[in-house]
């Protein structure tokens, strides 16, 4: 009887020790899945030489397509200052990387009927009831510009949140009274409890009325608490419960535990002079589970989560999203709509339900399909899933200040690979 306790036990153990070392998807020689070895290569190549020029740490690269690991490889040092080389199973701040996982879990909850993209955020979050709207003048009597707040026309619904046009900003990003509103109070949100940050973020004035214009905020950050307030859980247990567990990314958290904590990514040391922001500290628990910044994750968990979606929302088994969900969530949700000078999204694309989505071949500065979408965070990380090539990839570095040039490249080395006609 011992024996054989002793013999599962240790079948049982080199279970979760190849489970841990599993690749995330399946693989495939390049060429099985129209694409080229040797301009993959290339990838690799433009990676070594920024972190020979010490212009990055090093970086994680995956290429999948037809749900088949092509390319997967670490380059460079997840830590300089311990000479410490970067592993596939790196741990990396993401931040609105995050944003995805927020918008999916939303869309979860529209799907049980639970919340409708039409409700008014307040029905969730009494605190946003009564928003208002800075607005800025000139006075020529006096000369100058005179700030002041009237209120919302209408009320900031849940689909506002998923697309950007609740009128919420970053304060850190813009020169208006309402960015300064921002910075008077300090929207620095991680150190907030969730009711702290309701109460500041809903006395601050939107930049524009409720879905009249598309800008980058803190939205996400509001859905997640729409998300929390509907479901009865913190975000991170939603995610553990609904989406990270059921789909086996064990290393996606808004914390990375004591254990695993030899694995985080670090950037090199005062690399980033300048930037508004540092790096987010996540080997201790938040107050918040901030849905538009918080998480940290591995190219491999992002890679099982960027194939789901491609797939229709389904991945081994396992159904996250309907896949008409999935479909409206990458279309265009901004139309005819206005936008600031800052539209992320960028020439050729525009914005779905928390992904920009691609509507043109060209205007873009990289190649690209029309419907495919993707996003990025603040620290270095990208990712994007075309569904007319059948193909996810996802980037992960950290890097504030070379994050666009990189990502640009990274995207021009992938597709210069494909060489079939898909």
């Amino acid at each position: 009887m011992i024996r054989r306790l002793l013999i599962t036990v240790g079948v049982l153990s080199l279970t979760v020790i190849r489970l841990a070392w599993a690749e995330p998807l399946p693989t495939a020689a390049p060429e099985e899945v129209g694409m080229s070895s040797e301009r993959l290569a290339r990838i690799g190549d433009m990676i070594r030489k920024g972190v020979d020029k010490g212009e990055i740490p090093g970086a994680v690269v995956l290429v999948a397509r037809h749900g088949k690991i092509a390319y997967f490889e670490s380059i460079g040092m997840r830590d300089t200052t311990k000479d410490a080389p970067l592993d596939k199973d790196a741990i990396f701040r993401i931040y609105s990387m995050t944003k995805p996982f927020t918008s999916v879990a939303a869309m979860m909850l529209v799907e049980e009927g639970v919340i409708t993209l039409a409700d008014p955020i307040s029905k969730y979050l009494p605190a946003f009831a009564n928003m208002e709207v800075g607005v800025e003048t000139f006075d020529p009597a006096s000369g100058k510009t005179v700030f002041k707040r009237v209120p919302a026309e209408r009320p900031i619904t849940v689909q506002d949140l998923l697309r950007h046009t609740a009128g919420f900003v970053y304060g850190i990003f813009g020169t208006t009274g309402v960015h300064q509103a921002y910075k008077d109070v300090d929207m620095d949100i991680l150190d907030m409890s969730p009711e702290e940050f309701d109460k500041r973020l809903a006395s601050m004035p939107l930049l524009n009325q409720p879905g009249t214009t598309w800008e980058y905020g803190h939205s996400t950050d509001v859905l997640g608490r729409v998300v929390e307030a509907a479901s009865g859980m913190t975000l991170g247990e939603f995610f553990e419960k609904r989406i990270t567990g059921p789909l086996g990314l064990d290393d996606t958290a808004f914390w990375v535990a004591p254990e695993k904590q030899d694995r985080i990514a670090e950037p090199i040391p005062n690399s980033d002079p300048g930037v508004p922001l540092g790096y987010l500290d996540i080997t201790k628990k938040p107050s918040i589970d901030a849905g538009g910044q918080g998480l940290a994750s591995t190219v491999g968990d992002y890679a099982r989560f960027a194939q789901m979606m491609l797939n229709g929302g389904e991945l081994d088994g396992t159904r996250i999203l309907g896949r008409k969900t999935v479909k409206f969530m990458a279309s265009d949700h901004v139309g005819d709509l206005k936008h600031g000078p800052r539209f992320l999204p960028g020439p050729g694309y525009t914005f779905g339900l928390g992904f920009g989505v691609r509507t043109d071949d060209g205007l873009a500065v990289v190649p690209g399909s029309p419907g495919e979408y993707y996003w990025a965070g603040y620290g270095g990380t990208y990712f994007w899933i075309d569904p007319k090539e059948d193909l996810i990839a996802v980037y992960m570095m950290q890097s504030i200040t070379q994050r666009n040039y990189y990502r640009l490249l990274f995207k021009t080395m992938v597709l210069q690979a494909l060489v079939d006609e898909g």
